[in-house]
């Protein structure tokens, strides 16, 4: 009898165990959610985070907090997401960076694949290539022939090794054949100021960054590297259509979770993100900031596009021969 009462107490208590979980999904969410951002604030993934994190906070009922991480490139933000408990309370904001650190480094604290679980890619970023104003070259064609007639002769700027603008100036050199020398400075906007100084020839900039200057007769715009023309810059061709072809990059962030998040908040997060980036509003606001909000999509697909995009900045890297310094 004994012997019958302590395993049905065994029973009932592993019955609580599992049963714990499923009761702090059910009531989810019922404290503050965290999302951290590997950049400082003011940077588009901070930004980015803030306007989804305001919508959650309304549709959720529970405060929202933006955490600024920065640091190694975006790196130590990152960790610290796939080091955190998988119980939905903290989240944060992944880049196109993140998939070309590991190839880059060599390794990271994290394995981007194994320790992070794609919830949702929730923005695409376009680029402008832009000169200074007194640039000689007046197209791509122009920067091209001159890049190709001196090679590592002319500069490329950018916010950092492995920073959007490096990638990007990296797989134009590539595209194109031709060698330009990278100059990293220590922010986006110090890349600009060395742009706008003199200091480097060349860049490609976020439209945000790009259109106000350009408007101000500060910057030559030469192409975007978006699929269709920007509304922003309307008389400014594509790189497509100056010619270049096979270059088809453009900026992505979205929201990752440490891995092992229960699939039912995985599928609670997907759905709550998915109704915040089809509301009109919020598409509007990103615009206003030079972002483009991503259609709606699966976890897996997301996860399809880490992916994919591991594999082609590893190939680029080794092709280009490029180093982190």
């Amino acid at each position: 009898m004994m012997m019958m009462n302590r395993r049905a107490l065994l029973g009932a208590l592993g019955a609580c165990a599992l049963a714990q979980p499923a009761a702090a999904q059910a009531d989810y969410p019922n404290r503050p959610i965290r999302i951290i951002v590997p950049l400082p604030p003011g940077s588009p993934p901070d930004v980015l985070a803030r306007v989804v994190g305001e919508r959650l906070q309304h549709e959720w009922k529970q405060p929202v907090v933006v955490e600024n991480r920065p640091g190694a490139t975006g790196m130590i933000g990152l960790d610290a997401v796939a080091k955190a408990p998988p119980d939905g309370y903290t989240v944060g904001i992944m880049f196109l960076t993140h998939t070309v650190l590991p190839a880059l480094f060599g390794r990271t604290p994290y394995d981007t694949q194994r320790d992070l679980a794609p919830l949702a890619n929730l923005a695409w970023l376009y680029n402008v290539l832009v000169v200074p104003a007194n640039s000689p070259a007046r197209s791509v064609r122009d920067l091209v022939q001159r890049a190709g007639a001196q090679p590592d002769a002319l500069t490329y700027g950018s916010g950092g090794i492995g920073s959007p603008a490096h990638l990007l100036g990296a797989a134009f050199c590539q595209t194109t054949g031709t060698r330009m020398l990278h100059v990293p400075f220590k922010g986006p906007s110090e890349s600009v100021q060395g742009l706008l100084g003199g200091q480097v020839d060349a860049m490609f900039a976020t439209t945000s960054v790009a259109v106000p200057m350009v408007r101000g007769g500060k910057l030559r715009p030469l192409a975007v590297t978006s699929p269709a023309r920007l509304a922003a810059l309307p008389e400014v061709p594509t790189i497509a259509e100056s010619g270049i072809t096979g270059f088809e990059i453009r900026e992505w962030e979205g929201i990752v979770a440490p891995a092992g998040l229960p699939a039912a908040l995985v599928d609670r997060w997907s759905r709550a993100l998915a109704r915040i980036m089809s509301q009109q509003e919020v598409k509007d606001r990103l615009l206003d900031l030079g972002m483009t909000a991503a259609e709606p999509d699966t976890p897996a697909a997301f996860g399809t596009l880490i992916g994919s995009e591991l594999a082609y900045w590893s190939k680029l890297v080794k092709s280009a021969g490029l180093k982190a310094q």
